[in-house]
């Protein structure tokens, strides 16, 4: 360690002053344009993703069926202990359905699903968001990879029995994926589940008896 004799004779920019005053300098410019890069760009990635979730969601409530920001109206309420995220569509001032943010578990871990429900209801569309499962069996669930999903499309709870919300190896109505009946499955049990609690709760997904999600008006 130098003493403070040493200390006098080294140039002004190997002193322990001088060396942290330009650590000091480079951090606060690297912070500074690290800032000016997120605020620059923070309105245009929120805008993009609101334009995602606008694009996902039209695919699963098509855009006749409702008049307001669809991507702009998240909520959430609580069902046992369990909140449940969905977005509620309105047409003419009346709410005319909702899509429903829901999970079921897949041969390969959970599946996420999106469910637009009319307010009558019958299903407007599915979409898988995400999933784990076994390429090119259980992926078929895709729209890119299968049109499958679009089966659910005009259904509900009173032009399908209970029997028939299963797979048909199960003596149910819908198709099953040959050596990889667990997904379909899964996801005719998730969509019927979205259906049945959509019946319990209409009152509170069509109501106002919810709090606002990401500061979304009711």
């Amino acid at each position: 360690m130098l003493n403070r004799a040493a200390a006098q004779y080294l140039p002004a920019r190997e002193s322990p002053f001088t060396q942290g005053f330009l650590l000091g300098s480079f951090t606060l410019v690297v912070c500074l344009l690290v800032a000016g890069c997120w605020w620059l760009t923070h309105e245009q990635i929120v805008r993009r993703e609101k334009e995602d979730t606008q694009a996902m969601l039209s695919q699963v409530f098509p855009a006749g069926h409702y008049d307001n920001a669809l991507a702009d109206a998240q909520r959430s309420i609580v069902i046992d202990g369990r909140t449940v995220s969905f977005f509620r569509a309105s047409l003419n001032g009346q709410p005319s359905g909702i899509v429903l943010a829901s999970e079921t578990q897949g041969y390969g871990g959970p599946i996420q699903l999106l469910t637009g429900i009319d307010a009558k209801g019958v299903i407007t569309g599915v979409r898988v968001i995400s999933h784990k499962e076994t390429p090119g069996l259980g992926d078929a669930i895709e729209l890119g990879h299968s049109p499958w999903i679009r089966g659910f499309d005009g259904k509900s709870l009173n032009n399908l029995s209970e029997q028939q919300w299963h797979v048909k190896k199960d003596g149910g109505q819908f198709d099953a994926f040959t050596g990889a009946t667990i997904t379909p499955r899964a996801v005719v049990k998730g969509v019927h589940e979205n259906l049945v609690l959509y019946r319990e709760k209409q009152a509170e997904f069509l109501g106002s008896q919810d709090k606002p999600d990401n500061g979304g008006a009711k």
